[in-house]
């Protein structure tokens, strides 16, 4: 009875763990620079600089690497999308043109699309160091 109440409480956290270090990766990296830098000529570049993406790329590279080898494919893509979709509809929903929901879009997409191929890759056995079940690849079956 125990092992049945568990099971789900489990599977909830893999996806609300790599949501919420999503969330905090983006606040750390990309939540405290607002404004736009005036360059000499007029022009605005911003509000983010290249190492702050950069930073928030490889911090969620590392979360997940450690959740999808732990075969949790499911809660490193849908985890690190909702958590990072969230955040950037959080930061950039006072725009009042309204382009930010394209903007949060994409980054919906874009992160669906990369944590998948990137946990397909760490989760596949060649990819993580373990063995294959259906043999080691010498013609020994597991």
């Amino acid at each position: 009875m125990r092992t049945g109440i568990l099971k789900p409480v489990l599977q909830l956290l893999q996806i609300l763990v790599p949501a919420g270090v999503s969330l905090a990766a983006w606040a750390a990296w990309l939540g405290w620079d607002q404004h736009r830098d005036v360059q000499p000529d007029g022009s605005t570049t911003g509000p983010y600089e290249a190492w702050q993406v950069i930073g928030l790329v490889l911090t969620l590279l590392l979360s997940v690497y450690w959740t999808a080898s732990r075969c949790y494919f499911a809660g490193a893509v849908l985890g690190t999308t909702v958590g990072l979709t969230t955040a950037a509809y959080v930061d950039w929903s006072d725009d009042s043109s309204g382009l930010f929901v394209v903007g949060v879009g994409l980054i919906m997409m874009g992160t669906f699309v990369v944590t998948a191929a990137a946990s397909a890759v760490i989760a596949s056995p060649k990819g993580n160091g373990r063995e294959s079940v259906m043999g080691d690849g010498r013609g020994n079956e597991a």
